[in-house]
């Protein structure tokens, strides 16, 4: 009886120590799968490489509601699945998927994405959980993927910051504020409800 019962508690101590590394796998799964759906919501603009698409919506709602550890390690491992080829990336003109698409006028934003995540976790886990906490959590993350995104293209292009500007900052700037007021918004809304329905 004994010999039985010590069976089954090593079988349930197993399960226990199974099952978070399942969960953490569903999550950086889930996360990359939101990740590659936004990025294929994505409208071309005529004057820039730089495509509008919502990828950095999910960048930051997955900062917002992952530890910091996960977010960036989700977001991390999307960019190795598009880096293996696998069509993860937004769309771009000429881009090969790969690589290629990482080193390509894009390529700030990308790289600045696990960066950007972890530091909104970050933050939210340090600021009030109110909607303006997570704005400004939010808000934080993006202008750091801007500044990124507009440095990456002064390399790619060999030319000045201020001349990268206009082509990877000013014309997103209503679109991300955008983005941030949906993702803070979004996660309210989730905690809302989940604290009525427990």
């Amino acid at each position: 009886m004994n010999k039985e019962m010590t069976t089954r508690a090593a079988d349930f101590a197993g399960a226990a120590t199974v099952a978070p590394w399942l969960r953490s796998a569903g999550i950086v799964l889930g996360a990359s799968l939101l990740l590659a759906l936004c990025a294929h919501i994505a409208l071309p603009l005529w004057f820039t490489p730089v495509p509008l698409s919502l990828q950095p919506f999910g960048v930051l709602l997955l900062g917002l509601l992952l530890s910091p550890r996960m977010a960036g390690i989700s977001v991390a491992a999307y960019l190795a699945e598009g880096a293996l080829g696998l069509p993860v990336f937004a769309p771009a003109a000429g881009m090969p998927n790969g690589v290629a698409h990482l080193l390509g006028p894009t390529g700030g934003y990308l790289m600045a994405y696990p960066a950007a995540a972890l530091l909104i976790a970050f933050l939210r886990r340090r600021l009030p959980g109110r909607f303006v906490s997570r704005l400004a959590a939010a808000a934080a993350g993006d202008l750091l993927i801007l500044v990124c995104g507009a440095l990456w293209l002064t390399v790619a292009t060999h030319g000045s910051f201020a001349a990268a500007l206009p082509l990877a900052v000013v014309p997103f700037l209503p679109g991300d504020a955008l983005k941030v007021a949906a993702a803070a918004g979004t996660v309210t809304g989730l905690r809302r409800m989940r604290r009525k329905n427990p």
